[in-house]
């Protein structure tokens, strides 16, 4: 895929694709175009098997400052199903984005708010700045961050939600990190360097089985642990022993050899 000005977008040679949004004259904030951009790459993405990583970042002194002002102009005078239409759009994105089936890596500096939290959510894992800060603004502005909800209550919970959801509080990344929303909060000079940290790690292990490790959490989290339960992660279990890379793993390990996934 080709990149554009306002998103940019690379895969350099260990299969590490990243994603950046380019717009820091407006703090990166996005619309229905961007949307429409960023639906197209992640979903490209999801589907190239050479893939191993994502990166998302951004450019300029803001993650991103949430919805474009001007878009927010021309959503104010849509009908209910221009904006059903538009509300659409941006679910599918974030759904995308959730769902990617490599690891997903947020890179956040500067300011996350409104949609962008969701971007943050979404992601696998995020690395903010110390000085990030985040803010769930939508009710400043008589609205409610409807489509990022399911994201950022799987990430910090309801009850968190029901403070931050309400009082549109700006709070750091200090407590973004405490709540769950980010992984690690690092001055910013070493955020590069904790992203290379995460993505070493990750590229030595089996691209199915995180896969199915990622999969795996989401048929498992908020469910009972049941006898179906329990039959399925040991038919998992005994499927992924048995696969091409299963055996390729677990013969490396008896060999005391690499793996024929990870990189010289």
């Amino acid at each position: 895929m080709n990149s554009t000005d306002k998103v940019l977008f690379d895969i350099d040679k260990r299969g590490v694709a990243t994603v950046t949004l380019n717009q820091p004259d407006i703090h990166n904030a996005f619309d229905d175009k961007l949307i429409a951009q960023l639906t197209d790459i992640f979903t490209h993405i999801d589907q190239n098997s050479n893939i191993r990583v994502m990166v998302l970042a951004s450019t300029g002194k803001s993650f991103s400052a949430g919805a474009d002002l001007n878009w927010m102009r021309r959503m104010a005078t849509y009908s209910y199903e221009q904006n059903l239409a538009d509300a659409n759009a941006l679910a599918s994105m974030f759904q995308i984005l959730n769902s990617i089936d490599k690891p997903t890596i947020a890179r956040v500096q500067g300011a996350a708010f409104g949609g962008a939290v969701g971007l943050v959510a979404c992601c696998d894992m995020a690395i903010a700045s110390k000085l990030s800060k985040f803010c769930l603004s939508e009710v400043k502005l008589g609205l409610i961050p409807a489509t990022i909800s399911p994201y950022v209550i799987d990430a910090i919970g309801a009850r968190v939600a029901r403070r931050y959801f309400t009082t549109a509080e700006v709070f750091s990344a200090r407590r973004a990190r405490r709540l769950g929303l980010l992984s690690e909060a690092v001055v910013e000079e070493e955020l590069d360097s904790t992203i290379d940290n995460l993505i070493e790690h990750l590229l030595k292990n089996s691209p199915a089985a995180i896969l199915e490790a990622k999969k795996l959490i989401l048929e498992i989290q908020n469910k009972p642990i049941s006898e179906d339960m329990i039959a399925m992660t040991s038919d998992k279990i005994a499927k992924i022993r048995v696969s091409e890379q299963g055996q390729e793993g677990l013969n490396a390990f008896l060999q005391k050899r690499r793996a024929n996934w990870v990189m010289e």
